[in-house]
């Protein structure tokens, strides 16, 4: 067994740690929009790209480049971070690191691709104010600063125009290194060293890239050069020492298509590594992510000895570990897949961790490299949307990420630094993971939820996955919960077309009922479809124009089943029932819709209001109504019930029911310290009254990718 597959075999395998394992479970989360100044308006874009922190652990600062800022954050009590404040810039940040009482910045003031330019700068803590500033004679990227602080490094990229020559090398001018002895907690700008990387790789050698910087005790600099596929060393006197390429990789059992499905067969041959973060592991050892930029990204990291040779390669396992837990970014399968950003180094509790970070998945791996040759993934960890910077704290057991997407203009996850601590209880996410399938279960965007037997339950995915309709069968029994199978939901012996499922439901047979939500304004009907064991389509029913009156989109979103007649809940107002929607009924013995009632919503309030889920239990019929907010604008995410029998449906004037909240579910939803989620798609009850809830990460486009499924434990 080679050991790619020996690490794949291995991911997740410490999901329950041994007592004395290190794991990392998040503890808070800190949105940048906190570090805005009171009247500033918030909704203007912000992040939080890369992150650094203060001597004593206890300060935080990240570069905002949309914002022009510098953010702060204290975490004295790291379980509730409180802002400090932003600093303007007068330019683009790109990263700070911290010394004494004094941040080092670097600022991208570039006026066009082919006039780059840009500046270090001292920033004093307490007063703010700027105290030098140094001409670096080009656009810096990634700063560095020597362990004992004696001198900081800067990756001056001089990055490429994309849009130029299909974003081909070379485009002038060349980037390079700087090294800036630092004296007294001061910066010498006159004794400012420059270091020429051109003539050095293979690709591009006029036209060197830099894009990351590592400096390790013995003071030696390591260098990627991405879109050169290079990786270069510093010795302690400035000049280089070493050099070598990153090399190429041949990858099977990954996705290669963007398709709508998720289809881990593919392969690719002989692509460049194109490193991006790269940090030293000891001083014999340096560790890349992978990303890929121009031609290429592995989809992996590596670790390299410092003579160049290969000492491990994640090959597919980092990406295969990512799909496992329902984080795989599908829209990204033509291109780098995953495209892990950047790595981070700590060690906790005597045992040494690379965290590598996969801005696309919007997660991080973590690996116990105490053997280098054979590292071993102990954990996977969510971080909010497109992680990019990393620190390690480890002297207060903390470890913090930079989230730079914000999503705010449509409504979304705005950016966010996450705070995770180390211990020695088990990890709290993922909830869900299809690890150990074989061969591996894509998943993701889940919806519709129905309780089976003995522990197993069943979901279905939506749209995100319209090439793939699936219902994925579910063992709660175990911690976490594993997807044990895939059926895929077939017309004519091939995948089903056009369909959105957002309901299931037993039919008492072995097979099943599903809803498939509609769009009137795209043509496509709701459905409600009989499914067989073995996920062909046996039977489609669609509406009569008697119950179509005024259809919109948001149609379909869960269905039940009580007796012969199926019950499915609508999401939204259709036509005039404003504040109502409705749950309508068909009966599947007689084959005839029986008409609806009407379901009263709560008040609105900046977004809509509407139901996701529809299940029955006892005398019940339970619904999840929510609104459409994240995070703290999001107030309705609750379970209510209807009981049965004021469901007496009619075709025309549709009885108002009255219904009971159950269980708020924004306390559930806060249970991982992240953002409160959107998507509260799925609820199921069991036959002994235990209720699960599943969220729904849209297939990881514009999201975490976080899946919560948890039990809310009796219903009554």
């Amino acid at each position: 067994m080679n050991r790619y597959a020996l690490s794949s075999m291995l991911a997740l395998a410490a999901a329950m740690p041994a007592a004395a394992e290190t794991t990392f479970n998040r503890i808070a989360s800190f949105a940048t929009t906190e570090n805005m100044a009171e009247g500033e308006d918030r909704a203007q874009p912000t992040s939080a790209e890369i992150i650094s922190v203060s001597e004593d652990g206890m300060t935080l600062v990240y570069s905002d480049s949309p914002h022009g800022v510098l953010g702060f954050v204290d975490i004295t009590e790291p379980s509730q971070p409180k802002p400090l404040g932003n600093v303007e810039m007068e330019g683009e940040p790109t990263t700070a690191v911290i010394i004494g009482n004094r941040a080092f910045v670097g600022v991208d003031t570039s006026d066009s691709f082919t006039e780059p330019s840009g500046q270090l700068r001292m920033l004093d803590l307490e007063t703010e104010e700027v105290l030098e500033s140094c001409d670096l004679g080009g656009q810096p990227d990634s700063v560095a600063k020597a362990k004992d602080g004696s001198f900081l490094a800067v990756a001056i990229e001089n990055q490429r125009d994309e849009d130029v020559n299909d974003g081909a090398l070379p485009q002038m001018p060349a980037g390079f290194v700087v090294k800036l002895p630092v004296v007294d907690g001061a910066i010498d700008c006159g004794a400012m060293q420059v270091i020429d990387m051109t003539g050095l790789a293979d690709i591009a050698p006029e036209d060197p890239e830099p894009e990351y910087v590592d400096i390790n005790d013995a003071g030696e600099i390591v260098v990627t050069l991405q879109e050169n596929n290079h990786i270069v060393i510093i010795g302690a006197d400035g000049k280089v020492a070493s050099d070598f390429p990153a090399g190429n990789v041949s990858l099977t059992g990954i996705d290669t298509e963007d398709d709508g499905a998720l289809s881990f067969t593919g392969s690719q041959s002989d692509i460049p590594r194109e490193p991006d973060g790269v940090k030293w592991l000891g001083t014999d050892h340096i560790v890349t992510a992978n990303e890929g930029d121009w031609n290429g990204g592995s989809r992996g990291w590596t670790i390299f000895g410092r003579d160049g040779k290969i000492v491990y390669d994640a090959g597919n396992s980092f990406e295969q570990a990512v799909a496992a837990i329902g984080h795989y970014p599908d829209k990204r399968s033509d291109s780098k897949g995953a495209e892990p950003e950047s790595i981070e180094i700590g060690t906790f509790n005597a045992t040494t961790y690379v965290f590598v970070v996969s801005e696309r998945a919007s997660v991080i791996g973590v690996y116990d490299v105490t053997d280098p040759t054979k590292p071993v993934l102990t954990q996977m960890i969510p971080s909010g949307v497109s992680p990019e910077g990393l620190v390690a704290i480890p002297a207060r057991n903390l470890l913090v990420s930079a989230n730079e997407a914000d999503l705010g203009e449509d409504g979304g996850a705005r950016a966010h630094a996450m705070v995770f601590e180390a211990g020695t209880d088990a990890a709290a996410y993922p909830m869900l993971t299809s690890e150990g399938s074989d061969p591996l279960i894509g998943w993701g965007a889940m919806s519709g939820l129905v309780a089976g037997e003995a522990g197993t339950l069943f979901a279905v995915s939506d749209s995100a996955y319209d090439a793939q309709p699936a219902i994925y069968t579910i063992d709660a029994a175990q911690t976490p919960a594993r997807i044990t199978a895939k059926t895929i939901v077939t017309r004519d012996g091939q995948p089903a077309e056009k369909l959105d499922l957002e309901g299931i439901t037993l039919d008492g047979n072995g097979g099943f009922w599903v809803a498939s939500e509609g769009d009137a304004e795209e043509e496509l009907q709701n459905a409600i479809l009989h499914v067989g064991a073995d996920g062909a389509i046996t039977e489609e029913l669609t509406l009569p124009e008697a119950l179509r009156d005024g259809e919109k989109r948001f149609g379909f979103e869960g269905i039940a089943k009580v007796g012969d007649v199926l019950w499915v809940a609508v999401q939204r107002e259709w036509n005039d029932e404003a504040g109502h929607v409705k749950l309508l009924a068909y009966d599947s013995a007689k084959k005839e819709w029986l008409g609806g009632v009407s379901y009263p919503l709560e008040e609105k309030g900046d977004g809509w209001m509407g139901l996701s889920e529809i299940t029955v239990h006892g005398d019940h019929a339970y619904v999840v109504e929510r609104d459409n907010l994240i995070g703290e604008a999001a107030k309705v995410k609750k379970i209510f019930r209807v009981a049965l029998d004021q469901m007496q449906p009619s075709m025309t004037d549709m009885p108002v029911v009255t219904k009971e909240e159950v269980r708020d579910l924004i306390p559930d939803l806060k249970r991982t310290h992240g953002y409160v989620v959107d998507k509260v798609e799925g609820f199921a009850i069991t036959a002994d009254g235990e209720g699960w809830v599943v969220t729904d990460n849209d297939g990881v486009d514009d999201s975490s990718g976080e899946t919560l499924f948890f039990s809310i434990g009796r219903v009554e």
